[in-house]
């Protein structure tokens, strides 16, 4: 790993939000949460960590020029959308939507018995008011398994889904004590890694359940999972 600046962002310091329907916790500034060390990670500007009670969800309202991404890590999640679209998605899916010129949706826990529990993400477009879109995929997660998985990048490679953005999402599920290395994508970019599970060591810097790193710059990264570990890793310009 080259020299880089580091910022951490531990699950506690989060910001928090209880709307009984929704719990929710805000890596950056976002709603009523904000703080102006943490506004955004290069072209990434929310990584929100949300559970929707069942019979919840986000009734319909808008977003434009932003490509929204959606993991879910549990439970169902019933997407609508101004363009007729009607999906759920379940954990080994994702979801990406290129709000564009603008777009109406909505979004419900599709099981009124059992929580969800979700990343949204989104990230500034390379360029604005494209004609909006939506395209959700099922992954088969086994091949996540201590090797990363391309889910989102530029131009779809590796069967993945693709935005308007030059960066990629990758993911990788690390038996305890399985190392694996990360080389970043495009010159320039900054790499994010936000463990899902579990326990990693990435030179002396130990990240736990929900944490979060930014490296930049940097070129090459060696992950070290200290207990078995689900990780997402975003690598993304640093400028819009």
């Amino acid at each position: 790993m080259q020299n880089s600046a580091i910022v951490i962002h531990r699950s506690n310091d989060r910001g928090y939000a209880d709307h009984g329907w929704l719990q929710t916790w805000h890596t950056f500034s976002f709603a009523g949460y904000y703080n102006p060390d943490s506004m955004h990670f290069g072209v990434m500007r929310v990584l929100n960590d949300d559970i929707v009670r069942g019979g919840g969800g986000f009734g319909l309202h808008p977003h434009e020029n932003m490509e929204i991404i959606t993991v879910p890590f549990r439970g169902s999640l019933e997407h609508a959308d101004s363009m007729s679209n009607t999906h759920v998605i379940r954990p080994g899916d994702v979801q990406v939507m290129s709000a564009g010129t603008g777009i109406m949706h909505s979004e419900y826990n599709h099981d009124p018995d059992v929580d969800v529990n979700l990343a949204q993400i989104w990230l500034y477009p390379r360029e604005k008011n494209v004609s909006p879109r939506y395209d959700q995929k099922t992954f088969d997660v086994a091949q996540q398994h201590n090797a990363w998985q391309v889910l989102v990048s530029p131009d779809g490679v590796d069967d993945s889904l693709w935005i308007h953005q030059q960066a990629w999402i990758q993911r990788t599920r690390l038996d305890a004590g399985a190392s694996i290395d990360y080389a970043t994508r495009h010159t320039g970019n900054g790499v994010y890694l936000f463990v899902i599970e579990g326990e990693i060591r990435i030179g002396d810097v130990d990240l736990h359940r929900r944490d979060g790193a930014g490296y930049v710059p940097v070129s090459a990264l060696q992950l070290q999972a200290k207990s078995d570990a689900d990780i997402l890793v975003f690598d993304v310009p640093m400028k819009p």
